[in-house]
């Protein structure tokens, strides 16, 4: 029962509304079906597939409200779901922060669907991890990995009278693979929505690459360098600082995008006029949800253009008080760039530092967004447009916002693997310069 169509969620949470006796009545029915695979020392060491489904309910007396979840879906749980929820209504105390149930809205449907990844079996799991591991092992190289896939669906109502429903697939593949002494590490990883663009035989050959020359690392010096980040090494850095893209944050002095004496850089400045950052429900590759977390439709919305920015989240709360209109809150994050590859910014370096990933991000100073962190799984020294040398790995000071301001080149959006952030990513990898390494690290 987890995959339900339309028609069965339209029904259990039309009675759901109707069971209500509150002020107010939201209720939300999601359900998924995931797959995985994990694999480590070339064997496959898990496998499974998980189903659930769960329906939650949030009532309101005037500014009393009580949320309840359940997963049972008999008319008896239905009415003892609506009930719970009341009754911790009646004993909580007023939110003076509560915003009513949005009204009836229009969603434009978002591709977010693809059925040759809801059709994923064990079978074809076990390849993925087959063409991972025996490549490897061909090649004397260890490789570690997991593949995740799945389907769900999202279906909620309101005593508005508004109703959503759309279903959705994801796939995420992440291989690291070490050489046999264990000093050379190379990591490749996918996100994608179509299983039918993933290939994992050929995308695990980046990785073996990078295991085997980064095998006999030189240490240089900390300090500042050229850098080219890839794509997965700018999304741990940017997906932090756009925790603090909130517009209450901002206006209540709690952010690097609050203005001194009050209020926000919302039209200022404040990064290099080729960053342009927007959020698209429906862009090609990063379709997300044509709806928040709080059912009010997204659009498309610019967030910084030509390094001003443009628009910051204001919850429906804030934006009440602010005078402002509440749209849609991003799912999904698209950078603009040029057209060149990794390998074509490298051509075009005469010295630097290329970084496979960042790891283990640490806030510093949030009024600046200054983070720490290590690279891994392959860094490398450039010289003259070519890959010379593996370096040690370092620790970095680094804030994305100087980062932003210090861009050199700007490479092809792709979109980035993994599950770090919120937001589905489209990101591109960057050549920037003087970005601050301040020790070494024995990681590899």
């Amino acid at each position: 029962m987890s995959i339900l169509t339309e028609e069965q969620a339209r029904a259990i949470l039309t009675k759901v509304v109707a069971l209500s006796k509150a002020d107010e009545c939201t209720a939300q029915l999601t359900g998924s079906t995931n797959g995985n695979i994990r694999f480590a020392l070339n064997n496959v060491s898990t496998s499974g597939i998980v189903n659930d489904s769960e329906l939650g309910v949030q009532v309101a007396f005037g500014k009393r409200v009580g949320i309840a979840t359940i997963n049972q879906f008999d008319d008896a749980a239905l009415e003892r779901v609506v009930r719970r929820a009341e009754d911790l209504a009646r004993l909580a105390p007023e939110n003076p922060e509560f915003v009513p149930a949005v009204a009836k809205q229009t969603y434009k449907p978002s591709d977010t669907f693809s059925a040759s990844t809801a059709a994923i079996t064990p079978e074809y799991r076990a390849k993925v991890a087959a063409d991972s591991i025996t490549p490897c092992r061909n090649e004397k190289l260890i490789a570690a990995g997991f593949l995740l896939d799945g389907q769900s669906f999202v279906a909620f109502a309101n005593s508005n009278g508004n109703f959503g429903y759309q279903r959705a697939t994801s796939l995420n593949y992440t291989c690291t693979v070490r050489t046999e002494d264990g000093r050379g590490s190379g990591w490749v990883g996918r996100g994608l929505q179509d299983s039918a663009a993933f290939n994992a035989g050929s995308d695990v050959q980046t990785a073996m690459r990078k295991a085997a020359a980064s095998a006999d690392a030189k240490a240089l010096e900390p300090g500042k360098y050229t850098v080219i980040l890839e794509p997965a090494a700018v999304a741990g850095l940017v997906s932090f600082m756009m925790r603090f893209f909130d517009a209450r944050q901002a206006d209540e002095g709690r952010s690097f995008l609050s203005k001194k004496g009050g209020g926000n850089k919302i039209g200022e400045q404040v990064y290099d006029p080729r960053v342009n950052i927007y959020a698209d429900p429906w862009a090609p590759g990063a379709a997300v949800m044509p709806w928040d977390q709080n059912g009010l439709p997204r659009e498309r919305t610019a967030i910084v253009e030509k390094g001003k920015v443009m628009n910051l989240d204001y919850s429906r709360y804030w934006a009440q008080k602010q005078g402002k209109r509440a749209v849609g809150q991003p799912g999904n994050l698209l950078m603009s760039g040029g057209t060149k590859s990794t390998a074509e910014l490298i051509a075009g370096t005469q010295r630097g530092i290329l970084v496979t990933r960042t790891w283990y991000i640490r806030m510093v100073d949030p009024q600046t967004v200054l983070l720490t962190g290590l690279t891994r799984d392959g860094t490398f020294y450039i010289e003259n447009g070519q890959i010379k040398h593996p370096v040690k790995n370092f620790r970095f000071n680094e804030s994305p916002v100087i980062m932003l301001n210090n861009i050199n080149e700007l490479g092809k959006p792709v979109r980035v693997a993994g599950d770090e952030s919120d937001f589905v990513m489209m990101l591109p990898p960057m050549r920037l310069r003087d970005f601050t390494f301040t020790s070494l690290s024995d990681a590899v």
